[in-house]
């Protein structure tokens, strides 16, 4: 019996092929997820289902697909796509989806991502829960036996229809010819981005020339890891931008949901402002549309993303980090637009879901577009500079024995002796201490791992001496007497 309290996580699941995540656990969670999506709302027709490039995938989906079916819901085999397709799938069809994938996780793991009809999130909260638990029951009492008429399956290929509506949402017809290199990562967006910015679906050409790193699907990640928040994963991109005198660099994850941008210099835009950068075109477009614009953003951004953006006339709201938070704030606040500080970005139009490949068609457009008064091409790196306009210090972690003990001293020195003076605090996600409001301007955010014994610290400041100095104080009350 596997632990499925760690294999069925509070966002997705996620495991070691095959032990603890075997063909056998995936037909019961296909069986609970089936279960728990018809008693949610009215019965489900289908189960949408998608899959990345690791070699362990075709042997799970066919075992969570006979799940699926054994208690009588058809399925619906997409094959291969990335996250965000496999979240326009479920949005275009309103069917409940999975997709399993690990992300960037080594090769040895996989997982599932789950969501119901409309690309609706499930997480702990939202169903999750149940089919952790109806899962653990049907592991230790046998998976139900199968309906009176089990369900079909039937195969269906979407990826044109995806690269279609993306390109339906982001005009790049009047940009100025760019070429970018786009790093793959040997993962999901070796089929998507020759499907989107090129003509592999049967589109017409858009004004950009691709240049490929790693497009071909490996799942064992001959190269480097398919995770660009690392530094040494953007490495072989940044230098492939110089060597082509590339526009921009381009760097997706494993199941190419998430997007990293390197300017034409091959240093790396920060998430917050590429949210910035994009969240000011959803503003713009939905004020000409006569809207009131909601942006939301979690609390690790940088603080130019409010600044920017509510100047801009639209209303910000911030989150806790994780995509459940960003999106269960994105459907209640009717939000145009959100994004994270991993770059992840939320779109009302992609069914409040989350695509790092139309946040990519909205920086190409903007490039594209973005010319001097006498009419010269404006280079990433200057359009950039006004989104990035403060100094951070990047997550910083900190493995610690006495976590409470390490964060009791922070609040010590930072809260109740005001130790940088007077400040503001709250704990909507661990403990965020803000300075902004007064000379120097500063915040700090200090979250405890969910997972493990480490804090993670975010520091940002309106110049790099002031930031490495709060970063450095921070840092050396967390790690007081740790070795």
């Amino acid at each position: 019996m596997p632990d499925l309290d760690d294999l069925i996580k509070a966002y997705d699941v996620r495991g070691v092929v095959p032990d603890p995540f075997s063909p056998t656990v995936a037909r019961a969670i296909g069986a609970a997820f089936a279960r728990v999506v018809a008693q949610a709302g009215d019965p489900v027709p289908a189960v949408v289902v998608g899959r990345d490039m690791r070699p362990s995938g075709p042997a799970l989906v066919e075992a969570f697909a006979d799940g699926v079916r054994g208690v009588g819901t058809d399925v619906v085999r997409i094959g291969l796509c990335s996250t965000d397709g496999l979240y326009h799938a479920s949005g275009a069809m309103g069917l409940p989806g999975a997709m399993f994938t690990a992300s960037h996780n080594p090769a040895e793991y996989n997982g599932i991502k789950l969501c119901h009809a409309g690309a609706r999130p499930m997480g702990q909260d939202t169903g999750l829960a149940e089919v952790r638990e109806l899962t653990a029951r049907f592991l230790a009492q046998g998976v139900p036996a199968p309906a009176a008429e089990p369900g079909t399956v039937r195969d269906r290929d979407t990826l044109a229809e995806y690269a279609t509506y993306l390109r339906g949402l982001v005009d790049l017809g009047g940009v100025r010819r760019l070429k970018v290199v786009v790093d793959a990562g040997n993962g999901m967006a070796g089929l998507t981005v020759p499907a989107v910015l090129g003509s592999a679906a049967g589109l017409a050409e858009l004004p950009v020339d691709v240049v490929p790193l790693y497009f071909e699907l490996d799942g064992s990640f001959p190269n480097h890891e398919a995770n660009p928040l690392e530094p040494a994963n953007l490495r072989d991109l940044q230098a492939a931008v110089v060597d082509h005198g590339a526009d921009l660099g381009l760097a997706f994850d494993g199941d190419a949901d998430r997007c990293f941008v390197v300017d034409e210099l091959g240093a790396p835009v920060s998430p917050s402002a590429i949210t910035a950068l994009v969240g000011l075109r959803e503003v713009e477009r939905e004020k000409a549309a006569g809207g009131s614009p909601v942006v939301i953003h979690n609390l690790i951004t940088s603080q130019v993303v409010p600044d920017l953006l509510q100047a801009a006339g639209a209303r910000t709201v911030r989150t806790r980090v994780g995509h459940s938070f960003i999106k269960a704030e994105m459907a209640r606040e009717g939000a145009v637009f959100g994004g994270e500080h991993s770059a992840h970005y939320y779109f009302r139009d992609f069914f409040h879901a989350d695509t790092g490949m139309l946040a990519a068609l909205h920086v190409l457009a903007a490039l594209g577009g973005a010319v001097t008064p006498d009419g010269r091409p404006v280079p990433l790196s200057a359009l950039a500079e006004a989104y990035q306009p403060y100094v951070a210090s990047g997550e910083v972690n900190s493995r610690v024995a006495d976590v409470p003990a390490a964060r009791e001293r922070v609040v010590e020195a930072y809260v109740r002796r005001e130790g940088g003076g007077p400040v503001t605090v709250d704990e909507l996600d661990g403990l965020t201490v803000s300075h902004w409001d007064h000379h120097p301007r500063w915040w700090f955010n200090l979250r405890a791992s969910n997972t493990e014994p480490l804090l993670r610290l975010n520091v940002e400041a309106a110049d790099e001496d002031i930031m490495i100095k709060v970063r450095d104080d921070v840092l050396a009350l967390v790690r007081q007497g740790q070795e």
